[in-house]
């Protein structure tokens, strides 16, 4: 009778198992990421409240098969910190813009070091798009 319960409760736990997808990789954490930002920065470059803010700071298009992205990261957010010279660093979208973009260079740099592979390094390839 035992053994009937444990094959009823597998059978039960069996559907549970396959509904969950697997956890995303490091690689598919970055693609995902990029795109957000990409649409973030988009999104924040057309509001008419933060538009005055970035328009100095050129648009970032992350492809993250180009090694020219580790760059560009960092100069975003230096970019994007020194917004607090003026008025515009009491923005919280801008605020919270900036912390994904380091987040995002954190966990390419450090956490998905290994995990990546350029396939380019064509730095005018992200001023094209």
């Amino acid at each position: 009778m035992a053994t009937l319960g444990h094959r009823l409760l597998a059978l039960c736990l069996v559907p549970l198992v396959f509904c969950y997808p697997n956890p995303p990789t490091c690689y598919t954490k970055v693609l995902n990421m990029g795109r957000d930002i990409t649409h973030q920065i988009s999104v924040v470059k057309m509001d008419p409240d933060t538009r005055h803010c970035l328009a100095h700071i050129p648009d970032l298009y992350l492809d993250v098969h180009n090694a020219c992205i580790m760059e560009r990261l960092r100069q975003f957010v230096y970019l994007v910190e020194d917004l607090r010279a003026r008025r515009c660093a009491y923005i919280g979208r801008l605020h919270v813009l900036g912390r994904t973009v380091r987040q995002l260079h954190l966990i390419m740099s450090e956490r998905c070091h290994g995990e990546l592979a350029f396939t380019r390094n064509d730095c005018e390839a992200l001023d094209r798009q």
